[in-house]
């Protein structure tokens, strides 16, 4: 069912796009000031490294599907991609071309689909207490530490001992690839591409991180104010994430999280649990927006 359509004017929407732009810089500019010094922060630049939205597009605000956008000022958006001028009671404005939109994103949307609604009736996984970034350095005295400015909080050799004393069920592929070769084989199970819309379950910190990811390529049709609170989901579970992790953060004024004790790990599960709750209510409103997107295959 399409969503029901709003039609905002000017003073309205302009005050939400400059909200938004303000909201999107205060993560954005400190990482453009880094770039420009050559500078790196091991939490705060990974959603515009790995994750392939800049800042500029982040800053720039879209209200989504079903919202018409009144006044001059709208009209600038007439050439955005994705976007056509509409006439309404109102007057002249613009809206999103949903039509052209789900024709050229047609794969995203139904692979998004599939994979929101899959990982939503999975089991959540807490059990998993971030062993895969242990994982991803394992042996790395044969294979280079992966972040080489970054000590390893209990050197390597201590590191694997970590390893090799835990089970490793690590469900999301996207965090299995980056294994060393001498840590595939101790996953208890064997993620690929194919079988992530099968294996993604709403434990999972990167899957859940990943919500960011969906909700940007899946923009301009996902409200601007979603994508953010995705993002932000995403940036709260980065840091925890390497406070779990191998790596020694106290330069950059982190406090690990000491997943090799009972107490580490209980920590680490209550976070998890936190954030799974979290992703719960965004992914169900991503869902919902996806599914009111037409495909191809239903026409």
């Amino acid at each position: 069912m399409p969503l029901t359509a709003t039609a905002l004017e000017a003073p309205h929407w302009t005050q939400r796009a400059a909200a938004h732009e303000v909201r999107a810089r205060a993560f954005g500019e400190p990482f453009v000031q880094r770039r420009m010094t050559g500078a790196k922060h091991p939490i705060e630049d990974f959603l515009f490294t790995y994750y392939t939205q800049k800042p500029g597009q982040l800053y720039r605000w879209h209200p989504g599907v079903g919202v018409v956008l009144l006044g001059e000022q709208a009209q600038e958006r007439a050439d955005w991609k994705f976007y056509r001028s509409v006439e309404t009671p109102a007057g002249p404005g613009v809206e999103l071309d949903i039509e052209k939109f789900s024709e050229s994103r047609a794969r995203v949307i139904e692979f998004a689909r599939i994979l929101l609604r899959n990982t939503a009736q999975q089991p959540a996984n807490f059990s998993c207490f971030g062993l895969h970034e242990w994982a991803m350095v394992y042996k790395s005295e044969d294979n280079g530490i992966r972040h080489e400015y970054l000590p390893l909080r209990l050197g390597a050799t201590g590191t694997d001992e970590v390893v090799e004393n835990h089970k490793i069920r690590c469900t999301h592929f996207d965090a299995f690839r980056f294994y060393t070769p001498e840590a595939v084989p101790l996953n208890e199970l064997q993620p690929t591409r194919e079988s992530q819309r099968d294996l993604e379950q709403p434990g999972c910190l990167h899957g859940n991180m990943d919500l960011y990811k969906w909700a940007y390529k899946l923009s301009p049709a996902i409200p601007s104010d979603l994508v953010m609170d995705c993002f932000e989901l995403a940036w709260d579970i980065r840091t925890m994430d390497m406070q779990a992790s191998p790596y020694d953060l106290g330069d950059w004024g982190q406090e690990p999280i000491r997943i090799e004790t009972p107490e580490g790990k209980a920590q680490y599960v209550r976070l998890q649990k936190e954030f799974a709750q979290r992703a719960e209510t965004l992914r169900l409103k991503l869902l919902q927006v996806v599914l009111s997107l037409p495909i191809a295959s239903e026409r």
